[in-house]
């Protein structure tokens, strides 16, 4: 499918898996729509289901969007007080289209979670609670990480509310994606790769059939690491040989390093996921003539993520001189990451868009576009991790091998049956789409405009496609404890569950704004006296999470107490 039908197809509010090929351009898709959507007024959210991917989108990660936040599964406590958080549910309510980038990294767990609270928030039984859903990513490429069960070598996934599934967990098992029924958009244009036998030896890994010239071709580019050229990057499989590699290397130029820290402004948590997501380090160490890559694309194309180029010196303000491999003369200066919610900032992170680049891990390099790389597959352990690194770069010219073992050129066998279900559902899409008519396509595509909240005729209108409930600020609560009155009386007064009183506390108190005393004074006077009780079982349980300790007490005591008592422990 060509990239203009797919985005005819998102355009009508059809739910969509859009997939391809690594250069297939569904990235450019995706940011053509945002595009679209956000000119007619169509409030999207932009996820990804990782940091990295959600940092190259402009986005935050799906986990901190729903507010599942790393919960393995969802129990209706759980699901509760997610939907009574006000700014959790207020960004839901607002959100007409949900983008999800990633999404072969993303469980099936995770999406049922995500489904489940996008339902009970707005309360409506449709997938994902009506809002049209967008699945992005390649199911070739880095699987989910679940933990493998205790009984076999398959992991065995519990999916929200009590569904199992054995086997492979990936998104397309959950049933909501089974019940979101995206159309899918596979696209087929190439725009990365040009090298025709590159091309045929990546179709011949994605197809789980390497003939015996294509392992040759790919034998013949084995080389030891002292003839690899010095002046490209090298993907590893593990951590630990990146660091080495750079330190090694970077420790290797004479002269003092120059420091560049990190600034960082919003809530700790939300800043965490900003840096685990960015390739550019905390503390970038630099020196002259070191080896760095562009970590962000600029928004003057004078640099991509990806760009590889040497430090030539510094400024007297002390800003990296970079001349990349183009020859291009670029003074770097800090850029900024954020997690927005529309146009709140939650938290930012700045730093220079640079790393060192002697070496990067393939997890890191999903995304990137090399011209050329060294790569070491002789301990690949995953399945898509040779095909990943692969995919990084343009031709066969410009790869370089270090190792290359048996599991290197292996895709999953279920993700290659499912991948040919998915190219026939497309050529299906395709020809109904091609069949439709260009009236009948402006009145599908005018109906979900309307139906979003926006404006046919482009510009931002008041969103009136979905009713929205008003919701209530943490600072009414605020007032309401000032005045002396109790969880239970304020709930009364507000027509709100003690649930959500309790979770406006929770975060008055993490912002200073309520003392331990006032907290002591609200309580009940039966949670008061019980304290001691439920302190005791939360230091032998742990107070990470409240199920052991709730277990433990046998339900004597409500989640909501625990949730109270934890906050009061010395």
């Amino acid at each position: 499918m060509k990239q203009s039908t797919a985005l005819k197809i998102l355009q009508t509010g059809a739910n969509v898996f859009l997939t391809g090929e690594p250069g297939s351009g569904k990235t450019y898709v995706v940011n053509a729509y945002v595009a679209w959507l956000r000119d007619k007024g169509i409030n999207v959210a932009i996820t990804a289901s990782t940091g990295i991917a959600a940092t190259h989108m402009g986005g935050m990660t799906i986990h901190a969007w729903s507010g599942i936040g790393i919960k393995k599964y969802l129990s209706s406590y759980d699901l509760d007080a997610i939907s009574s958080n006000e700014r959790i549910a207020k960004r839901v309510r607002a959100t007409r289209v949900l983008i999800i980038d990633e999404i072969s990294m993303l469980s099936a767990e995770t999406l049922t979670m995500v489904d489940a609270v996008c339902r009970d928030i707005l309360q409506k039984p449709e997938p994902f609670g009506g809002m049209q859903v967008v699945f992005v990513g390649d199911f070739f490429q880095l699987p989910p990480i679940v933990p493998r069960s205790l009984y076999g070598e398959e992991p065995v996934v519990r999916l929200g509310f009590g569904e199992e599934t054995e086997g492979a967990p990936f998104a397309f098992r959950s049933n909501a994606w089974i019940e979101a029924n995206p159309m899918m958009c596979y696209l087929s244009e190439q725009h990365r790769q040009d090298d025709a036998v590159f091309l045929r030896i990546l179709a011949q890994v994605r197809a789980g059939s390497v003939h015996h010239e294509t392992a040759s071709h790919l034998k013949a580019r084995v080389m030891r690491e002292g003839d690899a050229p010095k002046d490209l990057p090298r993907l590893f499989s593990h951590n630990v040989d990146v660091d080495r590699v750079n330190e090694d290397r970077l420790a290797g130029i004479t002269g003092d390093a120059k420091t560049y820290r990190m600034r960082t402004q919003g809530a700790p948590p939300l800043i965490a996921s900003l840096q685990r997501g960015c390739l550019s380090p905390q503390d970038l160490r630099l020196k002259k003539t070191a080896r760095v890559m562009f970590t962000k694309n600029n928004p003057d194309g004078s640099f991509v993520n990806g760009t590889l180029g040497e430090v030539e010196g510094f400024t007297n303000a002390g800003d990296p001189v970079v001349r990349t491999f183009d020859n291009e003369r670029i003074i770097v200066q800090p850029m900024d990451w954020m997690i927005a919610d529309g146009d709140r900032v939650l938290a930012l992170i700045s730093q220079l868009p640079l790393r060192l680049a002697w070496a990067v891990t393939i997890h890191k390099s999903q995304g990137m576009t090399l011209d050329a790389a060294v790569i070491d597959l002789a301990q690949a352990f995953e399945y898509g991790q040779g095909y990943v690194a692969l995919s990084r770069v343009r031709s066969l010219d410009g790869l370089y091998l270090l190792g290359l073992n048996e599991r290197a050129l292996e895709v999953h066998p279920e993700v290659i049956e499912q991948d040919q279900k998915f190219q026939a559902r497309s050529r299906e899409a395709r020809t109904a789409f091609e069949e439709m008519t260009d009236d009948d396509h402006k009145k599908i595509v005018r109906n979900f405009i309307v139906y979003a909240g926006g404006n046919p005729d482009g510009g931002v209108v008041a969103q009136t496609a979905r009713p929205t409930q008003k919701v209530s600020t943490k600072s009414q609560t605020a007032m309401l404890i000032k005045d002396g009155k109790t969880i239970s009386a304020i709930a009364r007064i507000r027509n709100l569950k003690e649930g959500t009183i309790i979770s406006h506390i929770l975060e008055l108190y993490g912002e200073g704004e309520i003392s331990r005393e006032v907290l002591e004074s609200i309580i009940s006077p039966s949670l008061k006296k019980a304290l001691p009780v439920i302190h005791n079982a939360l230091k032998k349980k742990g107070a990470e999470t409240l199920t052991p300790a709730f277990k433990y007490l046998k339900g004597k005591y409500s989640f909501d107490d625990l949730r109270l008592a934890r906050l009061l422990m010395s």
